[in-house]
């Protein structure tokens, strides 16, 4: 079994390129399809720990549902926004992934390259054209730093 975990959401641009670029650092990853198969209460709340966030900021606040429940008002504790979460894992912002070298919330998809622990293999382009991992591999963005 792999060391890395991606909570995937397959219709999630963000998802898809994390989990590429995931890909492209030649890990496969135990994919965990979290609509499906969402994370129980405690492994909700050491995900969140372990990303060094906050409950709402992994809280989802995008979507019908949110909106519907209100959960943009501050009167709701963290422990109550977990049972939303976990009563309905559309609530999880994604993807979380969990490395050797840590968690996070990859939001954007470049984040999963702070945690993980091979480098990448080759170029990398998100699915709407941007170029993030040149042709020997290196981040892009790090290129342009003085």
């Amino acid at each position: 079994m792999s060391d890395t975990i991606i909570y995937h959401n397959p219709k999630c641009g963000t998802s898809r390129n994390t989990l590429a670029l995931i890909r492209n650092a030649g890990i496969e990853p135990q994919v965990i399809l979290y609509l499906e198969t969402p994370p129980s209460r405690a492994q909700l709340v050491q995900l969140v720990a372990d990303c060094g966030l906050s409950v709402r900021e992994v809280l989802r606040a995008k979507g019908d549902l949110y909106d519907e429940l209100g959960l943009a008002d501050p009167k709701w504790t963290d422990d109550e926004l977990l049972d939303f979460m976990v009563a309905h894992p559309i609530l999880i912002n994604r993807p979380i992934v969990v490395t050797p070298k840590g968690t996070a919330l990859c939001r954007p998809s470049e984040k999963v390259l702070d945690i993980l622990h091979q480098a990448q293999q080759g170029p990398f382009t998100k699915e709407d054209g941007e170029v993030v991992i040149d042709a020997k591999g290196q981040y892009v963005k790090d290129l342009a730093k003085p």
